[in-house]
């Protein structure tokens, strides 16, 4: 008796990758955007003791999320490029990465 063995489609598993850099990307430049924007900062401030931290991780998350469900729907039957979307993956990790570090988001604070 043979046995058949079906390939799984692997978009679901590249709209986690690439989600988790989008989300990751969103920390980043959310933190760049609140350094420039007064109004931005303070609207960002959901908790006072933790300030505008609590604004920022918390839309990058809500960000992440709606990226990862509207991927997976879309790529649920679909087997996209695992590859770039790796690539693409590292290269928002790293920008969002770099974004959150102060010599890099204290360039764009207001004067």
């Amino acid at each position: 008796m043979a046995t058949q063995v079906t390939a799984k489609p692997t978009g679901p598993a590249a709209a986690a990758l690439i989600s988790a850099g989008i989300g990751t990307f969103a920390v980043g430049a959310l933190t760049s955007l609140a350094e420039a924007s007064a109004g931005l900062k303070d609207s960002l401030n959901f908790y006072n003791p933790a300030g505008p931290l609590s604004g920022k991780t918390g839309v990058a998350i809500m960000i992440w999320l709606a990226a990862w469900i509207i991927l997976h729907s879309a790529w649920k039957t679909r087997n996209p490029d695992i590859g770039r979307i790796f690539t693409w993956t590292l290269v928002l990790i790293g920008l969002g990465f770099l974004l959150t570090f102060p010599p890099i988001f204290e360039a764009f604070a207001r004067e």
